[in-house]
């Protein structure tokens, strides 16, 4: 074989490898996906086809292997148990909320709670103190689980309370998610501190390919809760590090990060320790059977309230399910919070339609971003939200606005760990909880006041006029984020 037969040959190879990666693509990127996300796999493996069809089987399943599945389905059913057990009367909702509760409870196994009480909590130094003062009169337990734990001049006297509550006597276990945590310059010491303490602790949905835990590595889990002796629960948006995240480049550019926690007591405590002992279990194969779905005695409190796990752990996006038909539910006023709004169609279509009725629907998100591509995407929507009629308020930089919650109407609310993005819908385990009190979403008015007057409004005409090459940056990072 001659030179130029050679090289015809390698040629009719590479030809013959192209189109049957292309053909390959297209059977296996379209089944079961929504359309926009299969069509974006399929853009970007048309493009660069030897490292796109590599990439997509890495990381283009948004489901977590099938034995941790299995353990889910088995925590679900003692959950279901549980709460079948729980002596309470069923709470009074309205005709309209009742069907999103059996929807929640159908999906998370988790009903809707009525004597519940809770603190809102916004911020951040009295979050910390909140937490650390219950920590220090725990008898029994303390639950840990932060998608980011760290050992900083902030998280420190944290670390020491729980130090405390171990030499007391008190179990006390951590959780934190392995590739969320360890990018922290905190993140050995705070380790090497909950082991010389005598914690339990675990990392969270481990990526570990050289010692034979494999998955894909962008499934995490994003929750961030603490239960003090089954009976005092907190969980927000915040995680245990410094506001500054520790990042010098945040540093250089004076980034402060902004939650929000809430505190409860009352039969809610048990869903919220449920997922803690969900996830423990996954990750120990120790179920805390004497634990899962222990009664709380019912308090004189007004809320009812109902844990909605979510998660590559379910069959379903119960957190987006939530969201819709809560939108969709609205008959005055609908008002999002989020650090990363970035929504699927259904969701955009939502929160578009309520606005388009006549409802007052508004957004609060951060006027500057930390994370580039996100950010961009999530620009993407405005104009689509402003011609809507959705208001925007931008949050002054340099502080990021990181809470996550919604409200709806005078009396519903949802907090928790989840952002209104496809990565919390599809990739990240998170937990929301759904309250129906008016007194609750009174507070919660309260807070959004406090984001308003610390916010500018972003107006149509404004928008409209921004640079050519900035819109389309916005649009082509709008591509990346179907990408899952």
């Amino acid at each position: 074989m001659n030179s130029a037969q050679a090289t015809l040959l390698i040629g009719a190879l590479v030809l013959f490898v192209d189109i049957a990666i292309r053909i390959v693509a297209v059977a296996a990127v379209s089944s079961g996906r929504r359309p926009q996300t299969a069509l974006a796999w399929l853009i970007g493996i048309f493009f660069l086809p030897y490292i796109g069809l590599p990439l997509f089987f890495i990381a283009g399943q948004a489901r977590l292997p099938k034995a941790r599945r299995k353990k889910q389905q088995q925590v679900d059913v003692l959950i279901r148990r549980a709460a079948d057990s729980l002596e309470l009367e069923p709470p009074v909702l309205p005709d309209w909320l009742a069907p999103i509760a059996t929807l929640n409870e159908n999906l998370g196994a988790i009903p809707m709670l009525p004597g519940n009480s809770a603190t809102i909590i916004g911020d951040d130094d009295d979050a910390m103190a909140a937490m650390i003062a219950d920590i220090d009169r725990a008898t029994a337990t303390v639950h840990v689980e932060f998608y980011i734990i760290a050992l900083d001049e902030t998280s420190l006297p944290f670390f020491t309370a729980l130090e405390a509550a171990c030499e007391r006597g008190v179990v006390v276990r951590v959780l934190l998610d392995h590739l969320g945590s360890r990018g922290y310059p905190g993140y050995r010491g705070a380790v090497d501190r909950l082991e010389a303490m005598g914690a339990l602790w675990h990392v969270m949905l481990p990526f570990r390919p050289f010692k034979g835990q494999l998955q894909r590595p962008d499934l995490r889990n994003h929750r961030k809760l603490v239960v003090v002796d089954g009976v005092i629960a907190y969980t927000g948006s915040r995680n245990l590090i410094d506001p500054s995240y520790q990042k010098p480049k945040n540093v250089k550019r004076g980034l402060r990060w902004k939650d929000f926690m809430a505190r409860f007591e009352g039969p809610v405590v048990t869903g919220i320790d449920a997922i803690f002992a969900t996830d423990w279990y996954c990750e120990t194969d120790e179920i805390l059977a004497a634990e899962v779905g222990e009664p709380v005695e019912r308090i004189a409190g007004d809320l009812n309230c109902q844990v909605v796990p979510s998660g590559p752990g379910f069959d379903g996006e119960n957190n987006l399910r939530l969201f819709n038909s809560l939108v969709y539910s609205a008959r005055e006023r609908v008002i999002l919070t989020s650090p990363y709004f970035v929504p699927d169609d259904s969701m955009l279509y939502a929160v578009t339609s309520a606005a388009q009725s006549g409802l007052d629907v508004q957004l609060f998100v951060s006027e500057i971003g930390d994370q580039f591509l996100v950010f961009h995407a999530q620009r993407s929507y405005y104009e689509t939200l402003l011609k809507a009629g959705v208001r925007i308020w931008l949050y002054d930089g340099p502080t990021i606005l990181h809470s996550k919650h919604l409200t709806i109407d005078d009396d519903v609310s949802v907090i928790g760990s989840s952002n209104m993005d496809m990565r919390s819908f599809t990739l990240d385990l998170e937990i929301s909880v759904l309250i129906h009190s008016r007194s609750f979403t009174d507070g919660m008015r309260e807070i959004e006041q406090g984001y308003r007057e610390h916010s500018r409004e972003l107006t149509l005409d404004e928008w409209t006029q921004r640079g050519f090459l900035e819109h389309r940056l916005d649009d082509l990072a709008r591509l990346t984020a179907t990408v899952q």
